[in-house]
């Protein structure tokens, strides 16, 4: 093992996405991740899909490839006295242990709190659920798009007021295993201080409403509601997505001096009615985006890109997921890993987005484990666990 968490263990309780993928980061630097996975079915996401890869009669669900890569998976029956005991010996030998159960079922398989800690007083434990594990909602079934939506995204997100939208990626997951790990660190660090571990939680709800920024201190401050506004900015102008020739341009103007440029290198009087200062601007969205799509109609994006380039105005080009992960600047960032699979061979993945400046790999390791089977470090698991019991 390589990287600042390399004498950290883990043991990953969760299933599904936002406790994954905070075991995930933690692995990703450098931590030992042991999945503790329910016999014959394991992960809920190993059975969701399609797209599904590898052999017909078993087929590997890509959903559970993107949430947990370099961990260990070992099967447990929890229920049955061999399943708590090995549970009981990983807790004692491990720093992390991460879970997102409805809150009260890991204490009803006798795993309390004050029972864990009894076990390593100096474990930090990861709780993460839909809601929250106290308040009036407290214990209520969470699920991403129930999040996105109790949350308030959706009512920020699509085309208008009158069609709230998910975001295309769970991002309610992904945001609270973020979160989560980041606290577990932070106790970590504490533990260092103080000896003893501490129970870090988070939640779909919270993950969300920590993300909300600007929207929520339009609320919070000043009273206003946000709303869908689709691909423009409700604050900055212009800043969104325009028309050209043969398809669409990103243009973010974060100053008034970037507007500036902006106008008078298309030939567009920046001093005009509606579009002097950026509140301006804003208050007249038609009027921005009609005489922006108009500048750009004779435009073929190939050309238009370098003109903005070269005015200095920030954009982009709006790219197929294909074409992210076909880009030489994805992957001279370390975001497209190349791994072994036991089945599927070698395959590429996403890789992590943390690098660090004393060496050129993604992640804080040198080297990077494919997502497990189902099982696969059962043997090496009890073996390491029986090696322990000896030392």
């Amino acid at each position: 093992m390589t990287g600042p968490l390399q004498d950290i263990t883990v043991v990953d309780l969760s299933r599904a996405l936002a406790g994954p993928h905070a075991a995930m980061m933690l692995g990703d630097m450098g931590a030992r991740v042991i999945k503790v996975e329910s016999p014959g079915t394991g992960d809920d996401t190993r059975g969701w899909g399609p797209p599904f890869v590898g052999p017909e009669d078993d087929p590997i669900s890509t959903y559970f490839l993107a949430a947990n890569r370099n961990k260990e998976s070992i099967t447990l029956d929890l229920k049955s006295d061999d399943g708590r005991d090995v549970l009981t010996r990983l807790v004692q030998r491990s720093d992390v242990l991460i879970e997102n159960f409805r809150p009260g079922v890991l204490d009803r398989l006798g795993f309390t709190v004050e029972r864990l800690h009894e076990l390593n007083p100096r474990l930090v434990i990861l709780a993460i659920s839909g809601f929250g594990h106290d308040g009036p909602q407290g214990g209520r079934a969470g699920y991403d798009q129930i999040a996105q939506g109790e949350a308030g995204l959706m009512s920020v997100t699509g085309p208008s007021a009158d069609e709230p939208t998910r975001i295309g990626v769970p991002i309610g997951d992904l945001l609270a295993g973020m979160y989560g790990a980041y606290g577990v660190v932070s106790a970590l660090h504490e533990r260092n201080t103080t000896g003893t571990g501490r129970v870090v939680r988070t939640s779909l709800l919270a993950a969300v409403v920590g993300a909300h920024a600007f929207q929520g201190t339009a609320y919070t401050v000043a009273g206003q509601v946000g709303h869908a506004q689709g691909n423009h900015h409700p604050a900055l102008s212009p800043y969104g997505l325009f028309h050209c020739q043969d398809g669409d341009v990103q243009v973010a103007c974060g100053s008034e001096s970037l507007w500036v440029k902006l106008a008078e290198g298309f030939d567009i009087d920046p001093r005009t009615p509606g579009l002097g200062t950026n509140r301006e601007r804003v208050a007249h969205p038609d009027l921005v985006r009609s005489t922006l799509n108009t500048a750009f109609a004779t435009w073929q994006l190939d050309d238009l890109l370098p003109r903005l380039a070269e005015l200095g105005i920030p954009s982009g080009e709006v790219r197929t997921i294909d074409r992210v992960y076909d880009w030489d600047q994805t992957r001279s960032q370390g975001l497209v890993l190349d791994v072994d699979h036991p089945v599927l061979g070698s395959i590429e993945i996403p890789g992590p987005p943390i690098r660090f400046d004393d060496n050129a790999f993604a992640g804080g390791r040198e080297s990077h484990l494919a997502p497990p089977t189902l099982g696969q470090h059962n043997d090496s698991v009890r073996a390491w666990l029986a090696e322990e019991d000896t030392a």
